[in-house]
């Protein structure tokens, strides 16, 4: 992976926390980032090419009037005002080397001197444990503070940890193992393995990223939350609003349309198509 800045760009030191999505359902991570991206005037300061990501190309995502730049599939903002770096992740990474990429990741975040890594991912509804449906908690964590992946902070927020993170089973213990170079690939779980439901959560992004990132100690915490496919934009509000509750600005602070609050990215006028031809009805 290999970091290009742009003309007149440059890395701010104080923006010692960085924030990214991990692909999954509804894309609720990327949606949440865009609105963290667009609301914080965060300001573009180059972008990251690896060869592990498909590529794509499209129009500038955030300002108000498009002026012909080019979106590229993976993009670094700096908000020095609130101590942010943000990447955005437009398209997936190639099929089996979601882990080498999460160690791309991780070596770029510990080589630019991030302090703290926060994931935003989304979480099949389908998964979810019968007795968490009944809760109210909308936000699960996942964090290094501790060995079971606790942390005081998000507990204070009123956040549950993921239930379904276990450092000791097989599958988190062989991508930790993954993580540190102490497996191969060809050490990988046999075929014949019996997968259970246990083992859907450490075959996530979101896994591969955080045991990459501890791998390298750096601090990380996953903000996650159950959805299901169709219009996620709620989701993401609630995704962005949680990153906010735990990293310090509120969206309250942000420059929005009307003086305050989110400002909602000019791509997303389009983000479920044009609307209908109304000559039809």
């Amino acid at each position: 992976m290999e970091f290009i800045l742009e003309e007149g760009k440059r890395l701010h030191e104080e923006c010692s926390t960085l924030i990214l999505p991990a692909l999954s359902i509804g894309n609720v991570g990327q949606l949440a980032v865009d609105l963290l991206v667009s609301s914080t005037r965060a300001d573009k300061i180059g972008y990251l090419d690896d060869p592990l990501v498909l590529p794509c190309v499209g129009n500038d995502a955030y300002e108000p009037v498009p002026r012909g730049l080019l979106a590229l599939p993976l993009e670094a903002y700096d908000s020095p005002s609130n101590a942010l770096t943000l990447i955005q992740q437009r398209s997936p990474v190639v099929k089996g080397m979601m882990v080498e990429f999460a160690k791309n990741l991780a070596n770029f975040a510990a080589s630019t001197g991030k302090k703290h890594v926060t994931v935003l991912s989304s979480l099949d509804s389908g998964k979810r444990q019968k007795l968490d449906v009944l809760s109210e908690t909308q936000i699960y964590y996942l964090s290094t503070a501790n060995n079971d992946g606790s942390d005081n902070d998000c507990e204070r927020i009123g956040w549950k940890r993921l239930h379904e993170y276990n450092p000791v089973q097989r599958s988190w213990k062989y991508l930790d193992d993954l993580a540190k170079g102490d497996s191969l690939l060809e050490d990988n779980l046999s075929i014949e393995d019996e997968l259970g439901h246990e083992d859907y959560f450490p075959s996530l992004p979101f896994a591969a990223i955080f045991s990459c990132c501890k791998a390298k100690g750096l601090k990380v915490t996953c903000i996650l939350c159950y959805c299901s496919e169709g219009d996620n934009i709620p989701d993401s509000l609630l995704l962005a609003e949680a990153a906010c509750k735990l990293l310090g600005p509120g969206s309250d602070s942000f420059r929005g349309n009307e003086g305050g609050g989110w400002v909602i990215p000019l791509s997303w006028k389009t983000v479920y198509g044009p609307p209908p031809d109304m000559s039809l009805f």
